[in-house]
């Protein structure tokens, strides 16, 4: 009887959170950084949104695991060393190759250039891999079920990479209190972390993620999800998978806060947002409304897209993505650049 009445009362206080989100947090959408705009590419490659929407549809068809991939890549790019493509560079060792980036796709990474090779031969050497990284991970969100969105352009791409900055990457072994203070460092307010989270809403994880949270066994784990996890990974090196959202584990949507409701998160980090008091209400809400998730989460991404951004004669345009151009090319390369900004108008 005490639980069926606790029911009512966790709704009502949950819509009331609700209310104080909207009323609250009304507010513009995040500024614009100096240098990128909403409207960048609508004059000298007005197809290029058409054409990474139009690719992605082909490749999720046959591959829909490259969607969180892409995600990924996005926010592990821009987390370190601003959102610059120096994710996607080769190196001896690269950024790629910390354990932080570990499981980082290659197929998604071919995608990127791949993109990067159909815009070129439309519009030319204009658009960044910086950029494609960014509309990618956003036509991953949408063509997936999640919300559309405009995101401002102008990215150059980096010269260079940064091995020692992927340790600021928030971690899957995390408590709250730990991940709050790493995306605070840049800025990003509990709002934003609890949104962010919500990517974890889609995509896989390898044991070794999350294997802490098995042996020993956590409390605060569902012992049915406990075993199943258990039975695919026997060891915390095995190379199996598991999904990071058991009930719709391909699809964009807000049902990852009702597996953390249900002691159903797979990472500690994840898990966390519910037992901490300053996140516990926003789990919550998003598990009761996919809207104010959706609104959430995009007002978060649009801000960690212009992290640290390199724009106007900063950087390259790189004609690889896992490569810089060759210096004795770059004074070609602006040339180039510029007969072709010309030839647009």
């Amino acid at each position: 009887m005490a639980r069926s009445s606790a029911y009512p009362l966790f709704l009502i206080s949950s819509i009331l959170f609700i209310s104080h989100i909207y009323a609250s947090q009304v507010e513009a959408k995040p500024p614009v950084v100096k240098g990128l705009s909403y409207s960048f590419y609508s004059k000298t490659c007005p197809k290029l949104e058409s054409i990474v929407r139009k690719h992605l549809k082909k490749v999720f068809k046959d591959d829909n695991g490259q969607a969180p991939a892409l995600l990924r890549i996005f926010f592990h790019d821009c987390f370190v060393q601003g959102c610059d493509g120096s994710l996607l560079l080769d190196g001896s060792p690269s950024e790629r190759d910390q354990p932080a980036n570990g499981g980082i796709r290659t197929e998604a990474l071919q995608t990127i250039d791949d993109i990067r090779a159909i815009i070129h031969k439309e519009c030319g050497r204009i658009v960044s891999c910086a950029d494609i990284t960014v509309l990618a991970a956003r036509d991953s969100v949408f063509l997936t079920g999640g919300p559309d969105y405009a995101v401002p352009l102008g990215r150059r791409d980096g010269l260079s990479f940064s091995t020692s900055g992927t340790s600021d990457l928030p971690k899957p072994f995390n408590t709250t209190g730990v991940t709050l203070d790493a995306f605070a460092a840049k800025n990003f307010d509990v709002t934003d972390v609890v949104a962010l989270s919500g990517a974890h809403t889609f995509g896989r994880a390898h044991c070794g993620t999350f294997f802490n949270r098995l042996s020993p066994l956590d409390p605060n784990m569902d012992k049915t999800l406990a075993k199943q996890l258990q039975s695919t990974c026997p060891d915390a090196n095995s190379g199996n998978t598991a999904n990071l959202d058991i009930r719709t584990p391909t699809v964009f949507d807000n049902k990852y806060y009702l597996d953390l409701m249900n002691r159903q998160g797979v990472f500690t980090s994840d898990q966390d947002l519910l037992n901490d008091k300053r996140t516990k209400g926003l789990v919550n809400a998003f598990a009761l409304n996919q809207t104010l998730f959706f609104e959430k989460f995009v007002d978060a991404t649009i801000k960690l897209s212009q992290l640290d951004v390199l724009t106007g004669n900063q950087g390259e345009i790189r004609g690889k993505c896992n490569v810089v151009n060759a210096r004795k090319s770059l004074l070609t390369s602006v040339v180039e650049e510029v007969v072709q900004l010309v030839d647009q108008f």
